[in-house]
């Protein structure tokens, strides 16, 4: 029962992961349709059995606020997958690494900030990844909320990758 779920807005769109308690009330109390279900799966009831849900839609249309999603050093290394952005490695101490150096004006921003290991960072030192010759493997960009809902996740079930503009 703590399977997750899916769950898109009336357009489609990716809203959240809630775990198949939540799911089940939604079906039940009408305000979702289930839009996926895992193989062969149910969940039952003394009198009732439904398929167990993998993906839903609400019924409702929900005016979601923009999400914005908080500049911190933990959804830095979230967003660049707890990889180097220089060398790759996963496996050693990370740091977060300004592009442009702050000594030169760089300033503290989605697409200036990358996660990078102790040993490039100080390679790079107070350089662009240009003077330093090194480059970056991924281009610093700010994530969205669909980014977040992939790594809260962490396995991906292969259904939801359209859903999720994962092709």
């Amino acid at each position: 029962m703590n399977a997750k779920v899916l769950i898109l807005n009336q357009n489609y769109e990716p809203m959240s992961v809630i775990n198949v308690r939540k799911a089940i009330v939604l079906l039940y109390l009408g305000k979702a349709e289930l839009v996926e279900a895992h193989d062969g799966k149910q969940v039952r009831s003394v009198s009732v059995a439904m398929p167990f849900p993998s993906i839903l839609r609400l019924s409702m249309y929900v005016r979601v606020p923009y999400k914005k999603i908080i500049l911190s050093r933990k959804n830095i290394l979230r967003r660049d997958g707890h990889r180097c952005q220089f060398c790759g490695r996963g496996d050693i101490p990370l740091t977060v690494d300004h592009v442009i150096p702050a000594s030169r004006g760089g300033e503290d921003t989605w697409e200036n900030l990358v996660c990078a290991c102790v040993i490039c960072n100080n390679k790079k030192g107070d350089r662009t990844p240009e003077e330093a010759l090194m480059t970056l493997r991924r281009k610093p960009m700010r994530p969205n909320h669909v980014t977040f809902i992939r790594h809260f996740v962490g396995t991906l079930n292969e259904r939801w990758k359209p859903y999720l503009f994962l092709h």
